[in-house]
């Protein structure tokens, strides 16, 4: 996560103003909860969980949230009917990071990706609002599809962080370890290794374009957005030669507002 929504910004643009502010205030304490295991040190990372845990109670609950994140979700969760099965989900994904600094098998990586982004997908899909609850199952897809593209892009990043989230069971199997990470010399191995990672995020785009609803495919038009330029951002990598290590690779503003635009104009039309 960044602090702003950056990578959204031209998606949430399309929505009416108080459920971009929704949005927002969603984003911000997902953010917030996210910083208690990145910048917390000496053990603080538990106690600020916690202490995040009990926020989300305080949402739910008669009084005050304690926190500036939590007084400005607080109107949004009775606005919109927020879940909070989703938030627990939330810190409980983050909280993994805590004590899972490396995946065995994609099962256990895709269960952290369902709580650190399909949670707020869950959260988002609620705000944008549907009428088919197989909208939900698009929110989930598309979750792991960003988080998994989270992941190929920032895996230098990750490894500074002593983190490695591609399956280990995926490094055997094309033959490279964590030292060819480090590394980051562009072998066959660590290449093939990349872009199945690549096709397995692809996969899950395309698992959530076909459980989107059609009735609610305007409704959903800002996670759209932010599937294409996602999606647009996973090409990047690709026609990169999958060197993530050597630059980071995003897709430029300018880009990301053609792709919204573009992605909006379909929708209006009813082409897309």
């Amino acid at each position: 996560m960044s602090g702003r929504p950056t990578s959204f910004y031209y998606s949430f643009l399309v929505l009416p103003r108080e459920k971009r502010d929704a949005i927002v205030a969603v984003w911000d304490f997902c953010r917030a909860v996210d910083d208690a295991v990145d910048e917390s040190t000496d053990g603080g990372a538990e106690r600020a969980l916690e202490q995040w845990r009990e926020e989300v109670g305080r949402l739910y609950a008669p009084g005050d949230p304690a926190t500036p994140q939590g007084r400005r979700l607080r109107l949004f969760v009775r606005r919109f009917k927020l879940p909070r099965a989703p938030f627990d989900d939330l810190i409980d994904g983050v909280a993994m990071d805590l004590v899972h600094q490396r995946y065995q098998t994609f099962e256990s990586l895709r269960q952290y990706c369902l709580r650190v982004a399909s949670a707020v997908g869950l959260i988002c899909v609620e705000i944008f609002g549907y009428r088919d609850l197989h909208a939900r199952d698009y929110a989930i897809d598309l979750g792991i599809a960003l988080q998994l593209t989270n992941i190929i892009r920032d895996v230098a990043t990750d490894l500074e962080r002593g983190r490695v989230y591609i399956p280990l069971e995926d490094l055997t199997r094309f033959g490279c370890t964590e030292d060819d990470l480090r590394r980051g010399v562009m072998t066959d191995g660590l290449r093939e290794l990349l872009a199945f990672q690549c096709a397995r995020a692809r996969e899950f785009y395309s698992r959530a374009e076909r459980a989107l609803p059609r009735a609610d495919a305007r409704r959903l038009i800002a996670a759209r957005i932010m599937a294409a330029i996602y999606s647009e951002l996973l090409r990047s990598i690709e026609r990169a030669g999958y060197d993530v290590f050597h630059q980071r690779i995003q897709v430029r503003k300018p880009q990301q507002a053609a792709i919204a635009a573009l992605t909006w104009t379909k929708a209006i039309a009813g082409l897309a």
